[in-house]
């Protein structure tokens, strides 16, 4: 497709990698009157997107912006320019004028009204187009040829010369290799001189080392209605976070695994496991379940007792057994201290590539004005190629769409000021 009279023929820019930041850069690029073409390895963009589309898709949150901004940990300070720019608010209004409804569901959570991320990928790619942007797929960025850039292709090796023109990487992360993030770009940097965070798992599963018996029988086990805290977090008392999640063959992964998953991963590395206190009664208060644990239970076990006074059966009675002494079960104190607080040991993150994201990349200290290399002016990172993680769902993708209007707008002044790097 021609690009449109107001794109100018001298201002260009090239985009590689087709997710979320990808062609967010690139509108924004457009929308500034570059000429812009898009590089991707897959033979379409936006796979990841619409996979994490399947279940719902989260879009953004309408939480109180400080405590929005407040999700992203301790790059918070880092990400925050991003979010300001392009706040919550602002990612529904740019939905809109996709011609997206948009609706907040009773968690604060915002999703399209259809649920689904294909119909918005639709009228995003329609409105690139428009604009100008040309498509390049199954072009494998493969680093540089001298100046110029370097794609494997299924024709041979393209290279791609790039004097004046700026870059923007969004290449993602290294968590679902298969469609397009595997992190092949960490050592093409790194032998430029630019320093990156390892990339680890971030809103992942945990490997427990269930016994047998216990995986066997209870492997896909829905945890519905419990409250999950870290140990020994500094807090005076464990701060809980409710929700679900699910028991797997080799330990737990879900929603509310993944809110902790941070904390839990860096706890890991540090001592070598975390230890988990899981809830399994969060709407009673601890001496009403002592109280139900006490009550006389004549000639019933201990476990139709707990079946029959509080509910407790199936995989939660599984796990008392799973995690508990003889000793401890038999104990009705320790036994309703164990309801409200069982011990979990978690030994060892999933692998990276079954985590929805990962955390890592190009580190803060490596970028001028927060997007551009300083080791390889006119070239700018975006998404999750940066060191920064965030929870799953939309406050993952609201830092990734402010991180790449970023990169566009910064890759635009690049340009303006005839490739040399505007004073801040």
């Amino acid at each position: 497709m021609s690009a449109p009279s107001s794109v100018s023929p001298t201002r260009h820019a090239v985009v590689i990698g087709g997710g979320p930041a990808g062609l967010m850069a690139a509108e924004v690029l457009a929308a500034g009157g570059a000429r812009v073409d898009l590089y991707d390895a897959m033979p379409s963009v936006g796979r990841k997107f619409l996979l994490a589309g399947k279940g719902g898709m989260n879009i953004t949150h309408a939480d109180d912006f400080a405590a929005f901004a407040g999700r992203y940990g301790t790059r918070r300070d880092d990400v925050r320019p991003w979010l300001d720019a392009f706040p919550p608010d602002a990612v529904r209004a740019w939905i809109h004028g996709l011609g997206i409804d948009t609706f907040v569901g009773t968690s604060g959570r915002v999703f399209p009204t259809e649920m689904k991320a294909a119909p918005l990928l639709r009228a995003w790619l329609h409105r690139l187009r428009e604009a100008g942007v040309v498509f390049h797929m199954r072009h494998r960025w493969q680093g540089w040829d001298g100046g110029a850039l370097r794609f494997d292709t299924p024709d041979g090796t393209r290279v791609v010369a790039v004097e004046g023109s700026a870059v923007v990487l969004a290449l993602g992360g290294a968590s679902w290799a298969r469609l397009g993030s595997d992190g092949a770009w960490v050592p093409l940097l790194q032998d430029r001189g630019i320093e990156v965070a390892p990339l680890v798992p971030a809103n992942c599963g945990f490997d427990a080392d269930w016994s047998a018996h216990f995986a066997e029988r209870h492997a896909g086990a829905p945890l519905t209605t419990v409250a999950l805290a870290l140990a020994g977090d500094g807090a005076a008392r464990p701060i809980f976070r409710k929700g679900q999640f699910v028991v797997t063959a080799t330990g737990i992964e879900g929603s509310l695994v993944y809110a902790l998953s941070a904390p839990i991963r860096d706890r890991i590395a540090q001592g070598g496991s975390a230890t988990v206190l899981l809830d399994l009664l969060p709407d009673h208060d601890p001496q009403r379940v002592l109280d139900e644990v006490l009550r006389p239970r004549g000639t019933r076990s201990m476990a139709s007792h707990l079946q029959s006074r509080l509910g407790i059966k199936g995989v939660k009675s599984g796990l008392l057994h799973e995690c508990l002494s003889k000793a401890e079960y038999a104990d009705p104190a320790r036994l309703a201290r164990a309801l409200k607080a069982l011990p979990l040991v978690l030994k060892r993150p999933r692998p990276i590539d079954e985590a929805i994201s990962s955390a890592g990349g190009v580190r803060f200290d490596a970028l001028a004005g927060g997007a551009m290399l300083r080791a390889l002016p006119g070239v700018f990172v975006a998404g999750e190629m940066v060191d920064w993680e965030a929870p799953t769902g939309g406050y993952l993708l609201t830092a990734c769409f402010g991180s790449a209007r970023a990169a566009g707008r910064a890759a635009l002044a690049w340009l303006d000021a005839g490739g040399v790097t505007p004073r801040s």
